[in-house]
């Protein structure tokens, strides 16, 4: 294998570098935690048969045609927003990527930031270093509870799936959702109900995003979303920021459309120091930390190598973003 180079575009956990060079592929990697800029991606690429690649590297029409002779393209990560999927598929181009081992992490960060918002935990976090905590103020800084109130799911799969069974477990919470497609199986487990959107909106203490980003879901909560909502609900998204509009969620804030929002992810990326959702009481934000645990960030370093070794050795990928092309 030593004659195929996989050239690796960030700075990844070393089990699956090992993988791949375990199996004699020459690998080329990226050694500079910061993003690696488009002008020596390409060039890199095109030097090799495989990339590995994360969310950081923008694979638009552009780029795959300059880098057609690609054989494979395996994405660290369960969202590939970042790849033209569609332009990759008419180049031929097979395309990978690493689901189900962040799932629990991920859902892990949503059930936090729930928590976290409903308390105002970040807030008064900010409140002790600015040297705020005098006394007991037994009407101020109240937060919500959260037994017994209804959660709503946008995008019931594994990482939607695993957020409402914690929060059923944890505060007998009752659960619905609003998928494309029915989950039955999930229904049956969850003993969730299948709504429509508008009514996701209407009934949700807390609304939990899970989807991916595309045409149909980019800036879906927007002003005319958060109108729809509780004002005592609690808006989380640990997706993508593009699925919500920013301006539009801060206006809601403000008005008291919604009472809080919990984001791993922003939009833009990455959020700016003055953004005012910083400083709002039952906000919480962290910085697209969804997937970062040691066992999270592992496994999907393995997948993303098995996913270039099977293919070389068997002609398969084991997770396939555009099967069709292995078909054709």
């Amino acid at each position: 294998m030593n004659d195929i180079k996989i050239f690796v575009s960030s700075v990844l956990p070393q089990i699956g570098i090992n993988m791949l060079r375990e199996e004699n592929f020459n690998v080329i990697t990226w050694n500079d935690d910061n993003p690696i800029p488009r002008d020596i991606l390409i060039k890199n690429a095109k030097q090799c048969n495989a990339l590995l690649c994360t969310l950081t590297a923008k694979i638009d029409a552009t780029f795959l045609h300059e880098c057609s002779h690609l054989e494979i393209i395996s994405q660290f990560g369960v969202g590939y927003d970042n790849i033209n999927i569609g332009e990759a598929t008419k180049l031929g181009i097979p395309v990978g990527n690493t689901p189900g081992v962040l799932t629990n992490a991920t859902a892990d960060i949503a059930f936090g930031l729930m928590i976290a918002a409903s308390r105002k935990m970040f807030f008064m976090h900010k409140k002790i270093e600015k040297d705020q905590w005098k006394h007991f103020t037994p009407t101020s800084n109240l937060g919500i509870e959260l037994n017994n109130k209804t959660l709503g799911i946008f995008g019931l799969g594994r990482i939607g799936t695993e957020m409402a069974k914690r929060c059923k477990g944890a505060y007998e919470m009752n659960v619905i959702y609003h998928n494309r497609t029915q989950n039955i199986e999930a229904e049956k487990l969850l003993n969730a109900k299948y709504v429509g959107f508008d009514e996701l909106l209407a009934q949700s203490d807390v609304l939990s995003v899970h989807c991916i980003l595309s045409e149909e879901t980019k800036g879906i909560f927007s002003k005319a979303a958060f109108d729809k909502m509780k004002p005592t609900s609690i808006f989380i998204n640990t997706s993508r920021g593009a699925v919500h509009n920013e301006e539009d969620l801060i206006q809601a804030l403000n008005d008291g459309k919604i009472w809080g929002a919990g984001l791993d992810v922003t939009n833009p990326e990455p959020m700016q120091p003055g953004n005012p959702l910083l400083n709002m009481p039952g906000v919480a934000v962290l910085p697209h930390i969804g997937s970062a645990t040691v066992e999270a960030r592992n496994g999907m370093s393995r997948l993303a190598a098995e996913n270039i070794i099977e293919f070389y050795k068997n002609g398969r990928i084991p997770h396939f973003v555009n099967s069709e092309v292995i078909k054709t």
